[in-house]
């Protein structure tokens, strides 16, 4: 039985995930623009991660466990290579094919987690489930203010549909280091964080990157962005991980899209963008789909019921078709 503070905590570890997301993205574009390389950025926002990943680590008492992993340690490294390729393959992609299609096919990976779900793992999803989905990707879309003036789809598209069946794979690989191997979250994202930093650094180094950073006009609150940036990526390891142990992945993929939604509040309220009638439309869209989620026992209780195998369960549409399951 969850209590009312179980509640509490689950919606601030959401909330916190959504927030840490949007602070990430924010200080990722600006890192890009700043150093004008994506390995570089993507180098110093880890490296900064790093740094307070192991101090977080070490007040938890858990830096000694990262040595300790055995086996698992090798789908810890999976993971973080994973990690790397689902940012590799989305900026190979926007190098080459255009933003609007990019956006809508790297939001493909809401889909691959449902289906993922009710085909491989054999979970239950209702039409309810499916709609809210649809309802609240197209909500995102309009908040995006997608130009399709020049989408299509082309070969050098395939980068986003790979990225995003990166990202559903590593959510997925994650979950299962959680539940099958007893890794610990915060671990997990110690692995995660320095193989791609590891990783970002060779790239930095081949495509010529790394030597820019000496070029680069270094100020104060450069070095407090890229910190601020490293923080960020570490509390959504925090959060987007302890989610990930509690929900269902295609949930959590589903709350992620809050994400550019507080980014566009975030760009009308602090670089003056233009908020207009479709965005609005499209925020309304995606909190009716979240609400529809977080209401699905309500929504689907007498199938829920039903669709238990252990047990006994009872409702109405169970009694009108049977009875007892």
């Amino acid at each position: 039985m969850r209590t009312n503070k179980d509640i509490i905590v689950d919606v601030c570890c959401i909330a916190g995930m959504i927030a840490a997301w949007t602070g990430y993205y924010l200080a990722s574009d600006w890192a890009v623009e700043f150093t004008g390389s994506a390995f570089a950025a993507g180098m110093l926002l880890r490296a900064g991660a790093l740094i307070f990943l192991t101090l977080y680590l070490a007040v938890r008492g858990k830096l000694a466990a990262v040595f300790r992993q055995g086996k698992t340690a090798l789908v810890l490294l999976l993971i973080g290579v994973l990690g790397y390729l689902l940012d590799t393959f989305a900026n190979l992609g926007f190098a080459y094919g255009s933003v609007g299609t990019g956006t809508v096919l790297l939001k493909t990976d809401i889909l691959m987690a449902n289906i993922v779900t009710a085909l491989f793992l054999k979970e239950r999803l209702f039409l309810s489930d499916w709609l809210a989905t649809a309802v609240m990707l197209g909500g995102v879309i309009l908040v995006l203010d997608i130009d399709f003036s020049d989408a299509g789809f082309n070969w050098y598209d395939l980068f986003f549909i790979a990225s995003a069946a990166s990202v559903t794979a590593n959510a997925f690989v994650i979950k299962r280091a959680q539940d099958r191997l007893g890794a610990d979250s915060d671990v997990i994202g110690y692995y995660n964080n320095f193989v791609v930093l590891l990783l970002f650094m060779l790239s930095s180094l081949i495509a010529g990157d790394f030597g820019r950073l000496g070029d680069l006009h270094i100020e104060v609150w450069h070095v407090f962005a890229l910190l601020g940036g490293g923080a960020a990526q570490t509390l959504i390891y925090v959060f987007y991980y302890r989610n990930l142990k509690k929900h269902p992945v295609w949930v959590v993929k589903l709350y992620l899209l809050f994400v550019p939604v507080l980014t566009c509040v975030a760009g009308v309220l602090l670089f003056g963008e233009e908020f207009g009638a479709l965005k609005g439309a499209g925020m309304a869209l995606v909190l009716g789909g979240a609400a529809a989620i977080a209401l699905r026992g309500k929504i689907n209780k007498g199938k829920i019921a039903c669709g238990k195998f252990a047990g006994v369960a009872y409702s109405r549409e169970c009694a009108d078709k049977g009875g007892k399951k």
